[in-house]
């Protein structure tokens, strides 16, 4: 019944393709691939041509192709665990999509990388007004193209400016012309519009990452794909999936592995926040496998409609 499920999806993908665009397989196995546009709110166009509500999930961006958002927010998936969010009046232009070589220039506006996890093969770049700026670990990272700098909530990016590196860490920004130096600010600041977004997006995406895990243990034994990206039907998007144990987003949600899924069939979010053993992770909190299977809450918090919030 699966292979029946994953031939009629190809097939499906296979019949939607469009002149210049590549599209993704959608819905279902095997994964998407890094330029993968997982969710849109408002009006935005790819190279000039209005994107169109059934192309989410289904364009991937292709190498030099343009994503400009008008009135609206866009995210796009980049290596497994890594997502790019787009502000309004945000124009992106993919670079390199490989998996091993991915790169992002954030021609216009603001943008956000959330990086829940990072292989050490992976060569993940953002581009800003011609300065390179490489994401070394796991975190949160935000551009602003308009008035050039970066912000390190939480990771660690090195920034190539003429022939030196400067290493910005997490609670550091840094402008990306001129002299290229960190500056620590306070955390505790208040965040913008861009921030409050993503931190939701991060929430719903996790939700829909954990249906996926358990979908993917009901298929049956030996599900076999390791960590990607997997189309949610229920969400219309693609979740996340960890090829072993759990992880947290930069905000503290967690993706679940299917094993670990397996393993611990009972978990779920409390009123929009994430529980581990009664408690609540927040933003910061330390990465890694959780030491107990149970979470406080149970179950989804507004399935599919959830996700079009």
């Amino acid at each position: 019944m699966f292979d029946r499920c994953k031939m009629l999806f190809n097939l499906i993908a296979a019949a939607g393709l469009c002149s210049g665009l590549a599209m993704a397989q959608n819905p279902g196995p095997p994964r998407a691939l890094p330029g993968t546009l997982n969710y849109l709110e408002g009006s935005a166009s790819i190279d000039g041509r209005t994107v169109a509500p059934g192309w989410v999930g289904s364009v991937r961006l292709q190498r030099n192709q343009v994503l400009e958002t008008s009135q609206g927010r866009a995210e796009v998936l980049l290596t497994p665990g890594v997502f790019l969010r787009l502000n309004n009046n945000t124009a992106v232009r993919m670079l390199s999509p490989d998996l091993a070589d991915t790169t992002v220039e954030v021609v216009r506006g603001e943008a956000m990388v959330e990086v829940a996890e990072l292989f050490k093969e992976n060569n993940l770049r953002v581009m800003v007004t011609g300065t390179s700026i490489l994401l070394a670990k796991p975190g949160l990272y935000s551009f602003n193209a308009d008035q050039p700098q970066i912000a390190v909530y939480e990771g660690e990016a090195l920034v190539t400016a003429a022939d030196h590196q400067v290493k910005v860490t997490k609670d550091h920004e840094a402008p990306l012309v001129g002299v290229v130096k960190a500056n620590k600010f306070d955390h505790n600041r208040p965040h913008d519009a861009l921030y409050a977004w993503s931190a939701l997006r991060s929430q719903y995406v996790a939700e829909a990452s954990m249906q996926s895990a358990r979908t993917l243990v009901a298929a049956g034994p030996g599900w076999g794909y390791g960590a990607g990206w997997y189309w949610n039907p229920w969400w219309d998007m693609y979740g996340f999936v960890p090829g072993y144990g759990v992880f947290y987003s930069p905000f503290g949600y967690p993706f679940y592995s299917p094993g670990f899924v397996y393993a611990a069939p009972y978990y779920g979010f409390r009123h929009g926040v994430a529980g581990y053993a009664g408690a609540s992770r927040t933003f910061g909190a330390s990465r890694g496998f959780a030491t107990s299977p149970h979470f406080s809450g149970g179950g989804f918090a507004g399935g599919r409609g959830g996700g079009r919030r």
